[in-house]
């Protein structure tokens, strides 16, 4: 190993992937993989003799959140870096990542570019994004927000705007139909409208 080589250890739990993982480094300069686990507790049993600089860790793992496994790597190591990798891209989740303290958040399917653009963006700007949550980010901020409506009242009008049925909305936020039903109610009674094409119409002229 160079001295400038960084370490990095991945948290996957499907063990056909860490194939595909290993062929991705083939590629890649200036790094070390010291392991692949399919548990976060693996990992972190191991991490005393791995000494990770980065920790690249799926979301959705089996026996625990990976998100909570956050303060647990920096517990070990206080600057080590994580990166969470899913195949969800909701943006609250997202959120929710950065405001556990990941470094990055990479979406699936992953591919040998996006591997090595992630592990380059770490190793020189500290974080790394996948391009796709970049442009949910620039979509966030372009997103109208009505004072009249709350929070989520705003996130459905949104979702709406774009197409969204019921079901989608509530896919989205983790939420039933029937409580979404219940916001665009309410959307509808602030609105004066008795209708989604009533509701989208009226919004284009606010």
């Amino acid at each position: 190993m160079k001295t400038q080589d960084l370490k990095f250890i991945i948290v996957e739990k499907n063990e056909h992937e860490h194939v595909s993982y290993l062929n991705y480094l083939k590629g890649v300069d200036g790094f070390q993989l010291m392991g692949i686990y399919t548990s976060a507790s693996k990992a972190l049993k191991d991490f005393n003799r791995t000494r990770p600089h980065i920790v690249l860790t799926e979301v959705d793992l089996h026996e625990t959140n990976g998100l909570d496994t956050i303060k647990l790597y920096r517990k070990k190591d206080w600057n080590v870096k994580v990166v969470m990798i899913s195949e969800n891209n909701d943006f609250e989740l997202i959120k929710k990542s950065f405001k556990k303290g990941a470094n990055g958040y990479l979406t699936k399917p992953m591919s040998a570019d996006k591997f090595s653009h992630a592990l380059t963006s770490v190793r020189e700007e500290g974080a790394t994004i996948s391009n796709d949550i970049v442009k949910q980010v620039v979509s966030n901020f372009n997103r109208k927000s009505y004072s009249f409506f709350s929070e989520r009242e705003n996130q459905i009008v949104d979702y709406l705007c774009n197409g969204a049925t019921y079901k989608m909305i509530a896919d989205k936020l983790f939420v039933t139909t029937s409580a979404v039903n219940f916001h665009i109610q309410n959307i509808y009674l602030k609105l004066d409208v008795n209708s989604k094409s009533e509701a989208l119409s009226k919004l284009e002229s606010l």
